[in-house]
């Protein structure tokens, strides 16, 4: 076999294409989204690398939209999943013997399929399945995942260039291997490219998966396994089924080859999944690797020294853009009583303007929510903080579900910073704002600390140095990733690595070195070229008189 040090091609961010009227990018989307509606589509599961129907069709339908059919996937159920396991355990070893540069090509090509004549069909696919507008479509579906695969890659390479030192005559070296069994992908409806990336990451480093994506998500789904298997992934090394979670869960953790899960959702769904791994430790051939990111209260603190008119962009994007679907969304905001009268006439006057409606009308800022499930919690808060006397309901909470589950962006101002709306994950477009005493701040930034389990994302706007450097020090637990005079939402791979802790997660950066390096085994040798031939050391020499 040839062998060589390979040069790989450098890894830069996808460029992000703004869909102006007119743009070329723009009619080539909107000729796509015409498209994929007009015809109804049969996603079937794919288990080593042959598509697989079932009688149990599941409907799929565009949150916005929800009388328009685009299509029916294939349910599956525990029979398949055993069908995946022995799909992926087969093809482990030919994708494990598969020289390093081979795996690298086949997703070296997938990012060039997904940037380039996929790029439009997995953006429209987003954008109905999903009901993200064109312009987050495009910073996630698009560009993300092209950047998960290109950095994957870059960071792949640099673990294996990863050597120990080695002194005369001895040669130390680190063999990188993949966990030994098969990975859970388990992934969310929120980012199509973190369902690519958590399936896709443990494969890159040699590993085989069988990846459950989201049922809402399925219809976007289906064109990453499209890209996927058009850019060479082996049949077998990522298995893609959709069964009730309840099922996989079952039937995945307590397999003898269970390796590991690559997971984003819920907090409590990642910590019945870690039970479940615990109630199981003693039928694994290895312990299981455990890589979870699970959501976030994130939070928003402004100083009285504020940019106003910055806070008033980034609250409103950090809020909003994706109806607050985002585990990044901020939730709770800290405003102090001086800047508060300002922040909210800008704040006020820019929500008045945003347009709420499909996505496939490019003027709406707003969509919908994903499904009734969502749409009834959202509302219950909503119709809650109307009564409630600890809060007022100062902008939006209208609802409607008539045509499509639709939340308009709602802010809550509250007289309590322990409110209920300041604590939980909502996962919508409702935001809560604690008007604090401008001499209060310590006493508020440990409210920041305390008030929540999460610790995903946060940030601080101030324009004093000193300042800045003390809340930072002070909320240095809160937040995975934290942004001074920016929205906490829209980490770039290779930028700003991502994940959080406490109920946030395992903090293991999706795309990242930190990441890749979870899903392999490391097996260090030593090498002697003169091994010593005497058992004593001259310790053992007797004084001599």
């Amino acid at each position: 076999m040839a062998k060589g040090f390979f040069t790989l091609p450098e890894a830069k961010n996808e460029a992000v294409k703004l869909y102006r009227p007119q743009s070329p990018e723009r009619i080539e989307l909107q000729a796509m989204l015409q498209k994929l509606r007009s015809s109804e589509i049969e996603i079937p599961m794919v288990i080593g690398g042959k598509k697989v129907f079932t009688t149990d069709r599941v409907r799929m339908f565009p949150p916005h939209e929800i009388k328009h059919t685009l299509g029916h996937y294939s349910q599956g159920d525990s029979t398949h999943l055993a069908m995946a396991i022995d799909a992926a355990l087969a093809a482990r070893p030919r994708w494990l013997q598969l020289p390093w540069q081979h795996r690298a090509s086949i997703f070296l090509k997938a990012a060039e399929l997904i940037s380039g004549p996929f790029r439009s069909k997995i953006n429209a696919a987003t954008m109905l399945g999903q009901s993200k507008n064109a312009y987050q479509s495009e910073i996630d579906a698009a560009c993300e995942l092209s950047d998960f695969f290109r950095f994957g890659v870059k960071y792949m390479a640099e673990i294996y260039e990863m050597q120990p030192e080695s002194s005369p005559g001895i040669w130390n070296y680190n063999e990188y291997r993949p966990l030994e069994g098969f990975v859970f992908a388990l992934t969310p409806f929120n980012f199509t490219s973190i369902a690519g990336n958590l399936s896709s990451a443990p494969a890159m480093m040699g590993n085989v998966c069988i990846w459950k994506p989201s049922k809402n998500a399925v219809y976007s789904a289906s064109v990453i396994m499209e890209v996927l298997m058009e850019a060479g992934i082996p049949d077998g090394v990522i298995n893609m089924v959709f069964v009730p979670g309840a099922v996989a869960s079952e039937v995945l953790l307590s397999h003898r080859d269970f390796a590991g899960i690559h997971f984003t959702g819920s907090t409590p769904v990642f910590q019945e999944i870690w039970k479940k791994i615990g109630e199981n430790i003693d039928r694994y051939k290895s312990y299981p690797r455990v890589v979870g990111e699970t959501g976030g209260k994130d939070f928003i603190f402004a100083d009285p020294t504020c940019d106003v008119t910055a806070l008033v962009t980034a609250f409103v994007r950090g809020a909003f853009e994706f109806q607050g679907q985002k585990c990044s969304a901020v939730s709770r905001a800290y405003i102090p009583q001086s800047v508060w009268p300002s922040f909210w006439k800008e704040t006020e006057t820019i929500l008045s303007h945003l347009k709420i409606g499909p996505p496939e009308d490019f003027t709406n800022f707003i969509n919908a929510v994903i499904d009734e499930d969502s749409f009834d919690k959202l509302k219950r808060y909503i119709d809650n903080a109307k009564t409630d006397s600890d809060v007022e309901l100062v902008y939006g909470g209208k609802c409607d579900k008539s045509i499509g589950y639709f939340i308009e962006p709602t802010v809550i101002v509250t007289k309590n910073p322990g409110y209920v709306t300041m604590r939980e994950e909502l996962f919508g477009p409702i935001v809560t704002v604690y008007v604090y005493d401008d001499n209060r701040l310590d006493e508020t930034l440990d409210m920041v600390d305390n008030t929540s389990t999460y610790a995903l994302t946060g940030a601080v706007f101030s324009q004093d140095r000193n300042s800045i450097s003390k809340i930072s020090e002070k909320l240095v637990d809160c937040a995975g990733n934290f942004y001074i005079n920016d929205k906490p939402t829209g980490a770039v791979v290779g930028q700003q690595p991502f994940g959080g802790g406490r109920a946030s997660g395992t903090n293991d950066k999706a795309g990242s070195v930190f990441n890749l390096l979870r899903w392999v085994n490391i097996r260090t040798v030593k090498e002697n070229f003169l091994p010593p031939k005497n058992v004593l050391y001259p310790s053992f020499e007797p004084d001599v008189d």
